[in-house]
């Protein structure tokens, strides 16, 4: 039949790293990518790009794509009948903290029921059929600890969100917790922070910037001590997969970050590096944003082996690479330079 693993929210930022990095490492012979084909920014942005069609380039043939909703739960307990997958990766939910429209009963139905419908799923079909996974890694988020208390923050930081975002991840979190223990059914908890890297089209912090950049528009930095533990997509995903074969991973909760906070400043002046002429501003924080810095990820490194390899200004150099190729301003920007340049010479 097969030895696949199955990724909710497949076609994301994450999930389509995460099933790159299975293929490619021939963990699984296939990767069932779940996916609605939604979108979270407007279609009518000038800087809206669709990148999802580069996400997959190169592993088409190790991948099966389900156009579903994990928020159905007899299509749930359909799709996993259909292929037992070994390992289930939970990303399906809302990509990021703000969005326009933000409401809690959408964050409710990733967060929540989509988690509780796998769950009872593989509880079923553990009772009726004996399959169930090896592993059912849960994703959720650093914003679960709101402010910190102090930094880095560990696993054992209090959990105390301060918005819609980490108030559904964290109740996620305790759904996972209890059915998993109620069906018997192994688990994993990862919390990432700041994932940025190409292929981004959720106007995520890094994103923005690095349009800003590309458009020669001001940056807006908020808040001159602002930090966040950026992380580039391929070690986050490589956490995941760590966490979902390491029998060590059964049970836990794990930071899966870069483990060293860099300001919204630091990030600008990385930027900047490849655009010398990019200027910014800075305002008052964001009351909105939890108070945050850096995680630790010492309990990921000692029971799981986790070694981020992607430092900043690399993770920056790689998005603004891909950006260079496939953002059609800078291609575009890119065409108009060389024209002025020929005309010049001439």
């Amino acid at each position: 039949m097969g030895d696949f693993a199955f990724i909710t929210g497949g076609l994301g930022l994450i999930g389509s790293m995460i099933a790159r990095k299975l293929a490619e490492n021939n963990i699984v012979d296939k990767v069932v990518c779940l996916d609605h084909y939604g979108r979270y920014v407007s279609s009518l942005r000038k800087d809206f790009t669709d990148y999802r069609k580069y996400r997959l380039e190169g592993i088409e043939e190790k991948v099966i794509i389900e156009r579903a909703e994990a928020k159905y739960p007899i299509l749930m307990t359909k799709l996993l009948t259909k292929y037992r997958p070994r390992f289930i990766f939970h990303l399906a939910a809302l990509p990021l903290a703000k969005i326009d429209n933000l409401n809690a009963e959408e964050a409710i139905e990733g967060s929540v029921l989509s988690t509780t419908n796998i769950l009872e799923s593989c509880g079923v079909l553990k009772y009726n059929l004996g399959y169930e996974p090896e592993r059912f890694v849960y994703a959720s988020s650093s914003m679960v600890y709101g402010d910190f208390l102090y930094v880095p923050a560990d696993e054992n930081h209090p959990t105390n969100p301060k918005e819609l975002y980490g108030t559904m991840k964290l109740a996620g979190e305790v759904i996972t917790r209890g059915l998993s223990n109620f069906y018997g059914i192994k688990f994993s908890i990862i919390r990432p922070s700041a994932v940025f890297g190409p292929t981004d089209m959720n106007r995520r912090v890094s994103q923005i910037f690095l349009d800003k950049a590309i458009a020669g528009e001001v940056i807006t930095i908020n808040g001159e001590d602002e930090a966040l533990d950026f992380t580039f997509v391929e070690d986050t995903a490589m956490g995941f997969i760590l966490a979902a074969t390491n029998p060590e991973g059964i049970g836990e909760t794990f930071n899966i970050t870069y483990g060293k906070a860099h300001t919204l400043l630091q990030y600008v002046e990385e930027l900047k590096k490849f655009f010398p002429n990019l200027q910014y501003k800075v305002v008052e924080r964001d009351a909105f944003r939890p108070k945050r810095g850096t995680l630790s990820i010492n309990k990921a490194k000692k029971l799981l082996g986790y070694k981020p390899v992607f430092s900043l200004a690399e993770g920056v150099r790689q998005h603004v690479e891909f950006a260079k190729k496939h953002n059609p301003a800078y291609v575009f920007a890119s065409k108009i330079r060389r024209q002025v340049t020929s005309i010049k010479e001439h």
